[in-house]
């Protein structure tokens, strides 16, 4: 099963426990610690222990909990909505375990993930905000290493917010449906409310909350071209992604990977405008229309473009349609398929003394007439990136020699930059016109030609130069076959 299709075999929950007991049977450091995590909820602690450590006694009499000194009996599990058996013995554990099962209480192990009916998940707290990280007792320690970079990550003031917006739920509820009532929550957590929290002002938090409630302008249509980068989500910018959570419709071409897509609100609206080779669903007017159309509507929209939508993103149609129509926009840059397939053969698209100027193209542009000024560029030893080049890869390579480029010029190629199914091939401008052969190649492709490509790592890639002669003895075979 692939990991995006992978199923939880726990699912996460939040139990109710205020005023509940809570049972916990051990007497040293294991004791302790799940009575300190519990000690974060409004839990009321029961800890059964004949003979408890200096540390646990202390935490039983600073924390209040309820002490039980004895023995584990089945008795002192009874009326508890959950146990944990601390123990550190295992036969003790199985017992306390089994005795919580018969009483219909779930139970939990302590590194014992066998006899485990829930897990307990390491936990960011910032009541009444919660964020559980759970492996299913597989791996403790990475559970702790996320929390970690979670917890630096919010704020401390995070719990005062919720704490404010839960106070303000039911007069929300009030406002119509959709769009006001998302903005509101919006504007909430990120606007006046959320920085005067931040700034300890709990009263200007509250007025500012007010305001918001009682506007009643109309909303203001927002777009942004955002790159979605060259196809691995984790390339995405923190900015793309904030974006595509406040977003009522997203609006995203075929290249764009569908789990990126899926980074957005779960009810934001998705529309697909295609554009792949030979099939589009929409033309580039009509996408400048529904664009338009959606800002005057009043809603966010994040028109998500693969790569960087400044490069062949056609992004400079649609911000001149937005403009004219006097819809607010903006541009968010992403990871360029060129710097990705860069990245994947380690390749540096400048060098000193070799190359300090670069070329971004697309192999059509050389279908004229005339040579483009940048084929000037690529003989004087600018590094060229050729996009979307497959299928004119023969042409590109005949002008550029024509033009006096060397035959011997390093090329690199990759299919689906940035992916973990990238495929990597490397040769000469010579053996460059074997790609269009190549049927195998269905993923987007870029081309790099240049000096500078001789420095790459060619490691993980295949010769061009073999498919070239795979093709040439499969012809002969065939000749011989008539």
């Amino acid at each position: 099963m692939s990991p995006a299709n992978a199923k939880l075999n726990a699912f996460p929950v939040f139990m109710r426990v205020d005023g509940e007991a809570v049972a916990i049977v051990g007497n040293g450091a294991e004791a302790l610690a799940k009575a300190r995590l519990l000690a974060q909820s409004s839990a009321v602690l029961r800890i059964v222990a004949d003979a408890p450590d200096a540390e646990l006694q202390d935490f039983i009499t600073t924390a209040g909990a309820v002490h039980i000194d004895a023995a584990h009996d089945a008795m002192h599990l009874e009326g508890a909505a959950l146990v944990f058996a601390a123990s550190g013995d295992e036969t003790l554990d199985r017992r306390v375990v089994e005795d919580a099962r018969r009483l219909g209480i779930p139970a939990n192990a302590v590194d014992r993930p066998e006899l485990c009916d829930f897990f307990t998940p390491a936990l960011v707290n910032r009541a009444p905000v919660a964020i559980a990280i759970g492996t299913e007792g597989a791996g403790p320690v990475l559970a702790q290493l996320l929390r970690g970079r979670i917890d630096r990550m919010l704020s401390p003031s995070l719990g005062r917010l919720a704490a404010l917006a839960a106070s303000f739920r039911a007069a929300a509820e009030r406002l119509p449906r959709g769009n006001r009532r998302r903005r509101f929550w919006s504007d909430f957590f990120a606007g006046a409310p959320a920085k005067a929290i931040e700034a300890g002002e709990f009263a200007r938090a509250h007025e500012a909350a007010h305001d918001l409630l009682a506007s009643d302008a109309r909303a203001e249509g927002h777009i942004a071209l955002v790159g979605a980068g060259p196809g691995a989500e984790d390339l995405l910018t923190l900015r793309a992604h904030r974006l595509l959570m406040e977003a009522d419709v997203i609006v995203h071409d075929a290249l764009v990977p569908e789990a990126i897509v899926v980074m957005g609100r779960r009810d934001a609206e998705r529309l697909p405008v295609g554009k792949r080779k030979g099939c589009h669903t929409k033309s580039q007017a009509e996408i400048n229309a529904l664009l338009v159309e959606l800002g005057r509507a009043g809603k966010r929209v994040v028109r998500l473009k693969s790569g960087d939508p400044l490069v062949f993103g056609r992004a400079g149609e649609e911000m001149a349609a937005l403009c004219e129509a006097g819809i607010a926009y903006e541009v968010v840059p992403g990871v360029t398929a060129a710097f990705a397939a860069a990245a994947d053969f380690e390749l540096p698209l400048t060098l000193r003394g070799v190359s300090s100027s670069m070329v971004f193209t697309t192999g059509h542009d050389l279908k004229g007439n005339s040579l483009p000024d940048w084929a000037k560029l690529a003989i004087s030893g600018a590094t060229v990136a050729v996009y979307m080049g497959r299928s004119v890869a023969a042409e590109v390579a005949g002008r550029l020699i024509e033009a006096g480029l060397s035959p011997d010029t390093a090329v690199a190629v990759v299919e689906n930059a940035s992916l973990g199914n990238r495929r990597r091939f490397h040769g000469t401008l010579a053996d460059l016109p074997s790609l269009e052969a190549r049927a195998d190649l269905t993923g987007p492709v870029m081309t790099i030609i240049g000096d500078a490509v001789a420095g790459a790592n060619f490691e993980h890639s295949e010769p061009l130069a073999a498919h070239k002669h795979e093709e040439a003895a499969s012809v002969a075979a065939e000749g011989v076959r008539q």
